[in-house]
């Protein structure tokens, strides 16, 4: 009987496709006709909504930010300090490394240029990785605790930017002793005081250099995210929250925090351009 029932109600689409062909395209709705005519709307309300989710989310972030939230503010403060300290610190090793390096001859010296370029391009992972081995209980550094901490990543990030500032510097010393090093050899000044008197010279050239270190800490995710653990509150910085939000669907504080993120790239690139004005003009100053 069930085998008749399906026969029968499949006799009669079976007519009901060959009315509609005989009366015209569109003059008989079959459910084939009325799902193909309802799919662009309803393509089209999805379109629809997914703009205004994405205007939302935009006009919460700008709220968020014109408001100071406390969670976006002190994630920005936290941002700011590791990445500054950091340069810091590898201002204070790298720029007097990068001095004696451009001045230094001994053994391997080509070797070890050649490893500090390669350290340019330090994947921000591997340096997470290893301070994490170094910081982990069972590391030889693991009696300090400080793993999960600001200060974790601190060490982190100076050992990213490191490599940047003392090739930059050593790249201004040497050309800066080359152009204008024997005023200084013929005051008796020795090999390693003419390289740190070079850098009080280039002061503009050294700020530029510090500015993009702090460029380089400041975007970095991976070497936080392993040291840091990403923990709200107390290791959370702008380029792990921009990334926990946005795998949690928090739109509107992602948003914000890239933003700002951007913001303080876009400051830095201008005190760059500023920096680099007044080292033109004080160079042709000094010409004249």
């Amino acid at each position: 009987m069930s085998i008749w029932t399906c026969g029968r109600a499949a006799l009669a689409d079976a007519w009901l496709d060959v009315l509609a062909a005989a009366s015209g395209e569109g003059a008989l709705c079959t459910p084939r006709h009325i799902v193909s005519s309802i799919a662009p709307i309803e393509n089209g309300a999805h379109g629809s909504h997914r703009v205004n989710e994405f205007a939302q989310s935009a006009k919460s972030a700008l709220d968020l930010i014109v408001h100071a939230d406390a969670v976006l503010v002190r994630i920005v403060a936290l941002s700011l300090a590791v990445s500054g300290t950091a340069c810091l610190f590898a201002a204070g090793f790298g720029l007097v490394g990068g001095a004696w390096l451009a001045v230094a001859r001994f053994p391997g010296l080509r070797v070890a240029l050649l490893l500090l370029n390669t350290l340019l391009a330090l994947p921000s992972v591997v340096v997470g990785l290893a301070v994490y081995l170094l910081l982990s209980r069972s590391g030889p550094l693991g009696s300090w605790g400080i793993l999960f901490t600001p200060t974790a990543m601190v060490i982190a990030q100076t050992i990213l930017v490191l490599p940047v500032v003392a090739a930059l510097s050593r790249q201004v010393v040497a050309d800066g002793l080359r152009d204008g090093g024997d005023p200084l050899q013929s005051l008796g000044a020795g090999p390693l005081l003419a390289a740190l008197l070079m850098l009080v010279h280039e002061r503009w050239a050294v700020v530029t250099i510090l500015l993009t270190a702090f460029g380089r800490a400041i975007a970095e995710v991976g070497a936080v995210m392993i040291v840091g653990g990403n923990i709200e509150g107390v290791t959370r910085v702008m380029t792990t929250a921009i990334a926990l939000e946005t795998s949690k669907g928090d739109l509107p504080l992602a948003l914000a925090l890239g933003l700002v993120l951007l913001a303080v790239v876009a400051l830095l690139n201008v005190a760059i351009a500023i920096v680099q004005r007044s080292r033109f003009a004080s160079v042709g100053l000094q010409t004249r």
